[in-house]
Protein backbone atom coordinates (compact mmCIF):
# COMPACT_ATOMS: atom_id res chain seq x y z
CA UNK A 1 0.00 0.00 0.00
CA UNK A 2 1.21 3.40 -0.92
CA UNK A 3 1.76 6.55 1.26
CA UNK A 4 -0.50 8.29 -0.66
CA UNK A 5 -3.18 5.61 0.05
CA UNK A 6 -2.64 5.43 3.75
CA UNK A 7 -3.11 8.86 3.65
CA UNK A 8 -6.79 8.57 1.92
CA UNK A 9 -7.33 6.16 4.53
CA UNK A 10 -6.37 8.18 7.41
CA UNK A 11 -8.39 11.26 6.01
CA UNK A 12 -11.44 9.17 5.37
CA UNK A 13 -10.86 7.46 9.24
CA UNK A 14 -10.79 11.30 10.52
CA UNK A 15 -13.65 12.39 8.53
CA UNK A 16 -15.97 9.01 9.69
CA UNK A 17 -14.54 10.00 13.60
CA UNK A 18 -16.07 13.64 13.12
CA UNK A 19 -19.52 12.88 11.42
CA UNK A 20 -19.75 10.34 14.54
CA UNK A 21 -19.22 13.32 16.77
CA UNK A 22 -21.06 15.51 15.37
CA UNK A 23 -24.28 13.48 15.53
CA UNK A 24 -23.68 11.79 19.16
CA UNK A 25 -23.75 16.04 19.78
CA UNK A 26 -26.70 16.45 17.68
CA UNK A 27 -28.57 13.22 19.75
CA UNK A 28 -27.85 14.92 23.18
CA UNK A 29 -29.58 17.93 21.70
CA UNK A 30 -32.36 16.08 20.76
CA UNK A 31 -32.47 14.31 23.74
CA UNK A 32 -32.30 17.36 26.43
CA UNK A 33 -34.57 19.26 24.08
CA UNK A 34 -37.25 16.66 24.38
CA UNK A 35 -36.95 15.92 28.53
CA UNK A 36 -36.79 20.25 29.09
CA UNK A 37 -40.15 20.65 26.79
CA UNK A 38 -42.00 17.69 28.80
CA UNK A 39 -44.20 18.07 31.81
CA UNK A 40 -43.47 14.61 32.59
CA UNK A 41 -40.60 12.04 32.78
CA UNK A 42 -39.45 11.02 29.35
CA UNK A 43 -38.87 7.34 28.52
CA UNK A 44 -35.78 6.00 26.79
CA UNK A 45 -37.39 4.38 24.36
CA UNK A 46 -39.36 7.93 23.60
CA UNK A 47 -36.28 9.63 23.00
CA UNK A 48 -34.83 6.68 20.76
CA UNK A 49 -37.69 6.55 18.52
CA UNK A 50 -37.03 10.25 17.75
CA UNK A 51 -32.86 10.10 17.52
CA UNK A 52 -32.36 10.08 13.16
CA UNK A 53 -30.70 6.82 13.93
CA UNK A 54 -29.73 4.08 16.96
CA UNK A 55 -27.75 5.39 19.68
CA UNK A 56 -26.76 4.41 23.13
CA UNK A 57 -29.72 6.31 24.92
CA UNK A 58 -28.68 5.74 28.27
CA UNK A 59 -25.33 6.45 27.55
CA UNK A 60 -26.46 9.86 25.97
CA UNK A 61 -28.73 11.00 29.35
CA UNK A 62 -25.69 9.86 31.88
CA UNK A 63 -23.66 12.26 29.75
CA UNK A 64 -26.06 15.02 29.99
CA UNK A 65 -26.51 14.02 33.64
CA UNK A 66 -23.42 14.73 34.57
CA UNK A 67 -23.14 17.99 32.76
CA UNK A 68 -26.17 18.84 34.83
CA UNK A 69 -25.17 17.88 38.39
CA UNK A 70 -23.83 21.06 39.67
CA UNK A 71 -26.30 23.25 37.55
CA UNK A 72 -29.53 24.90 39.49
CA UNK A 73 -31.75 22.49 37.70
CA UNK A 74 -30.43 18.62 37.52
CA UNK A 75 -30.87 15.79 35.20
CA UNK A 76 -32.53 13.39 37.02
CA UNK A 77 -33.63 9.01 36.74
CA UNK A 78 -36.85 8.28 37.07
CA UNK A 79 -37.07 4.56 36.36
CA UNK A 80 -36.04 3.78 32.78
CA UNK A 81 -37.47 7.92 31.98
CA UNK A 82 -35.73 11.12 32.94
CA UNK A 83 -36.90 14.67 33.94
CA UNK A 84 -35.24 18.08 34.85
CA UNK A 85 -35.88 18.78 38.54
CA UNK A 86 -34.39 21.84 40.77
CA UNK A 87 -31.05 20.82 42.31
CA UNK A 88 -32.35 19.78 45.83
CA UNK A 89 -30.08 22.26 47.65
CA UNK A 90 -32.22 24.89 46.37
CA UNK A 91 -35.58 23.87 46.79
CA UNK A 92 -35.89 26.40 49.94
CA UNK A 93 -35.55 29.26 47.41
CA UNK A 94 -38.77 28.15 44.46
CA UNK A 95 -41.96 29.47 45.93
CA UNK A 96 -45.29 28.21 44.43
CA UNK A 97 -48.00 29.80 44.14
CA UNK A 98 -50.28 26.55 43.99
CA UNK A 99 -52.07 25.63 46.85
CA UNK A 100 -49.94 23.01 49.27
CA UNK A 101 -51.61 19.33 48.08
CA UNK A 102 -53.56 17.97 51.02
CA UNK A 103 -51.26 15.21 53.58
CA UNK A 104 -51.96 12.20 53.68
CA UNK A 105 -54.06 10.55 56.22
CA UNK A 106 -52.09 7.92 58.23
CA UNK A 107 -53.53 5.02 57.19
CA UNK A 108 -53.17 5.89 53.45
CA UNK A 109 -49.98 6.60 54.14
CA UNK A 110 -49.30 2.77 55.64
CA UNK A 111 -51.52 1.30 52.49
CA UNK A 112 -49.05 3.17 50.10
CA UNK A 113 -46.10 1.72 52.06
CA UNK A 114 -46.98 -1.60 51.75
CA UNK A 115 -47.81 -1.33 48.28
CA UNK A 116 -44.34 0.60 47.47
CA UNK A 117 -42.47 -2.84 49.55
CA UNK A 118 -45.12 -5.53 48.79
CA UNK A 119 -46.24 -5.26 45.23
CA UNK A 120 -47.86 -6.49 43.24
CA UNK A 121 -50.17 -6.72 46.75
CA UNK A 122 -54.08 -7.45 47.03
CA UNK A 123 -56.18 -5.51 48.90
CA UNK A 124 -56.85 -8.27 51.27
CA UNK A 125 -52.98 -8.71 51.71
CA UNK A 126 -52.72 -5.29 52.61
CA UNK A 127 -55.84 -5.60 55.13
CA UNK A 128 -54.27 -9.13 56.37
CA UNK A 129 -50.42 -6.33 56.95
CA UNK A 130 -52.58 -3.55 58.60
CA UNK A 131 -54.99 -5.50 60.46
CA UNK A 132 -57.58 -3.38 59.92
CA UNK A 133 -59.97 -2.99 56.43
CA UNK A 134 -58.36 -0.46 53.93
CA UNK A 135 -61.55 1.93 52.36
CA UNK A 136 -61.78 2.29 48.56
CA UNK A 137 -61.42 5.78 49.56
CA UNK A 138 -57.89 5.52 50.93
CA UNK A 139 -57.52 3.53 47.56
CA UNK A 140 -58.95 6.28 45.52
CA UNK A 141 -56.76 8.90 47.23
CA UNK A 142 -53.38 7.18 46.12
CA UNK A 143 -54.67 6.18 42.58
CA UNK A 144 -55.73 10.23 42.10
CA UNK A 145 -52.43 11.15 43.40
CA UNK A 146 -51.16 8.71 40.69
CA UNK A 147 -49.00 7.51 43.02
CA UNK A 148 -50.86 4.01 42.57
CA UNK A 149 -52.40 1.81 40.01
CA UNK A 150 -54.37 -1.64 38.78
CA UNK A 151 -51.27 -4.34 37.40
CA UNK A 152 -53.43 -7.07 37.33
CA UNK A 153 -55.71 -9.91 38.50
CA UNK A 154 -54.36 -12.47 40.63
CA UNK A 155 -54.46 -16.50 39.74
CA UNK A 156 -56.45 -17.50 43.22
CA UNK A 157 -60.42 -17.59 43.86
CA UNK A 158 -62.54 -14.35 42.94
CA UNK A 159 -59.22 -13.21 40.59
CA UNK A 160 -58.56 -10.30 43.49
CA UNK A 161 -56.95 -7.53 41.68
CA UNK A 162 -53.20 -6.55 42.13
CA UNK A 163 -51.82 -3.28 43.39
CA UNK A 164 -48.68 -1.70 42.47
CA UNK A 165 -46.77 2.02 42.31
CA UNK A 166 -46.43 3.91 39.55
CA UNK A 167 -43.57 6.15 38.01
CA UNK A 168 -45.20 9.35 39.67
CA UNK A 169 -44.35 7.74 42.83
CA UNK A 170 -41.04 7.56 41.94
CA UNK A 171 -40.68 11.09 40.56
CA UNK A 172 -42.85 12.55 43.45
CA UNK A 173 -40.67 10.77 46.27
CA UNK A 174 -37.19 11.45 44.61
CA UNK A 175 -36.41 7.36 43.67
CA UNK A 176 -34.94 6.14 40.26
CA UNK A 177 -36.37 3.27 41.09
CA UNK A 178 -37.95 0.54 43.89
CA UNK A 179 -34.27 -0.55 44.87
CA UNK A 180 -33.78 2.69 46.31
CA UNK A 181 -36.66 2.71 48.75
CA UNK A 182 -35.28 2.84 52.19
CA UNK A 183 -33.94 -0.56 54.16
CA UNK A 184 -34.08 -1.41 57.41
CA UNK A 185 -31.55 -0.12 58.97
CA UNK A 186 -32.45 3.45 57.13
CA UNK A 187 -36.20 3.59 58.38
CA UNK A 188 -34.45 2.70 61.91
CA UNK A 189 -32.38 5.92 61.77
CA UNK A 190 -34.78 7.77 60.79
CA UNK A 191 -37.34 6.72 63.43
CA UNK A 192 -39.82 5.31 61.47
CA UNK A 193 -39.52 2.02 63.28
CA UNK A 194 -39.32 0.88 67.22
CA UNK A 195 -35.56 -0.27 68.19
CA UNK A 196 -37.70 -3.15 69.69
CA UNK A 197 -38.62 -4.61 66.42
CA UNK A 198 -38.90 -8.46 65.99
CA UNK A 199 -35.22 -10.33 65.67
CA UNK A 200 -36.37 -12.13 62.48
CA UNK A 201 -37.87 -8.61 60.97
CA UNK A 202 -37.06 -7.87 57.20
CA UNK A 203 -37.84 -5.36 55.06
CA UNK A 204 -39.61 -7.43 51.86
CA UNK A 205 -38.15 -6.47 47.87
CA UNK A 206 -40.86 -5.52 45.90
CA UNK A 207 -41.33 -6.12 42.34
CA UNK A 208 -38.78 -4.27 40.13
CA UNK A 209 -40.55 -4.45 36.91
CA UNK A 210 -44.09 -3.52 35.55
CA UNK A 211 -44.12 -6.99 33.76
CA UNK A 212 -46.61 -9.22 35.18
CA UNK A 213 -45.80 -12.00 38.03
CA UNK A 214 -46.24 -15.99 37.18
CA UNK A 215 -49.91 -15.61 39.11
CA UNK A 216 -51.18 -12.56 37.37
CA UNK A 217 -53.75 -11.80 34.74
CA UNK A 218 -53.09 -8.59 32.82
CA UNK A 219 -56.53 -6.29 33.41
CA UNK A 220 -59.35 -6.33 30.39
CA UNK A 221 -61.52 -4.19 29.21
CA UNK A 222 -64.18 -6.27 31.09
CA UNK A 223 -62.29 -5.78 34.41
CA UNK A 224 -62.11 -2.24 33.48
CA UNK A 225 -65.65 -1.89 33.72
CA UNK A 226 -66.03 -4.09 36.11
CA UNK A 227 -63.69 -1.58 38.13
CA UNK A 228 -66.06 1.63 37.22
CA UNK A 229 -62.91 2.89 35.43
CA UNK A 230 -64.52 2.57 32.10
CA UNK A 231 -68.86 2.66 31.25
CA UNK A 232 -69.73 -0.32 28.77
CA UNK A 233 -68.79 -0.13 25.73
CA UNK A 234 -65.00 1.39 26.08
CA UNK A 235 -66.52 4.99 26.82
CA UNK A 236 -63.97 6.43 29.90
CA UNK A 237 -65.83 7.43 33.15
CA UNK A 238 -65.72 11.52 33.21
Amino acid sequence: MTDLEDEHIDSAMVEETEDDVRAETEAERIAEALVFASAQPVSEGFIADRLPRPFNVRGIMLRLKEQYAHRGVNLVQVDDAWAFRTAADLSFVIRRDENEAKKLSRAALEVLAIIAYHQPVTRAEIEDIRGVQTSRGTLDVLMEAGWVRFRGRRRTPGRPVTLGTTRDFLDHFGLEELRDLPGLEELKGAGLLSGRIPANFNIPSPTMNDELTEDEDPITQLDLEELGLLAPGGASED
